[in-house]
């Protein structure tokens, strides 16, 4: 689904969630740039991933005599991880630290046996970054995931570019993800701020 355009005050890519039910559990980090710029603690991404993954076990059914709840454990533990890694990462690396905007970052838990981790991150970029990932996002929307994953590959090694939207494509292909954006403009502002949410089932 596609509504807006950059033009206006929003416009919504994909699956996203724009409300949650009133009575679920949720957890929320927030990175506020400073003195030392955000983009110099990407060291604690992973840590703060794995903690978020960690959240997530209190949440799903465990049946302590079922070896089956030990590896569902385990791998939804593992997506949550690679998902809010690559999100978090993704939402420092692109943020534009000269509007002083807060990068934002959780989960949200749908269900009770079937658990859905909505994982999610904000950040703020200028028209020219909005643009481009707005670029990236239609071909994602349009295209085969496994065939536009082999193309980035190749695209990624013949210009060593670190910008190839990977993480993203390896969430649809091997965690079954559906991924929503959302882009708000400021009021009179180039700035605009991008939600990335990405809901798997754990």
């Amino acid at each position: 689904m596609t509504s807006g355009s950059l033009k206006t005050m929003t416009q919504i890519f994909g699956e996203f969630i724009e409300e949650f039910p009133p009575e679920h559990d949720s957890l929320e980090l927030t990175f506020t740039p400073s003195s030392r710029p955000i983009k110099q603690r990407w060291r604690n991404n992973r840590l703060s991933a794995h903690f978020v993954a960690d959240y997530l076990s209190s949440f799903l059914p465990v049946d302590e005599e079922d070896a089956r709840s030990e590896k569902r454990i385990k791998e939804s533990k593992g997506a949550v991880s690679y998902v809010a890694n690559e999100l978090l990462e993704n939402a420092i690396k692109f943020n534009n630290d000269d509007t002083h905007y807060k990068v934002r970052f959780g989960i949200h838990f749908l269900g009770e046996i079937e658990v859905t981790a909505v994982i999610f991150a904000s950040n703020s970029v200028n028209s020219q970054g909005a643009n481009k990932l707005k670029e990236f996002i239609e071909e994602i929307l349009d295209s085969d995931p496994n065939e536009l994953y082999l193309q980035q590959v190749e695209k990624n090694a013949e210009s060593e570019s670190d910008t190839s939207g990977l993480g993203l494509l390896t969430m649809i292909n091997d965690y079954s993800a559906k991924i929503g954006w959302k882009f708000d403009r400021r009021p009179d502002s180039d700035t605009i701020i991008v939600t990335t949410v990405v809901q798997i089932r754990v």
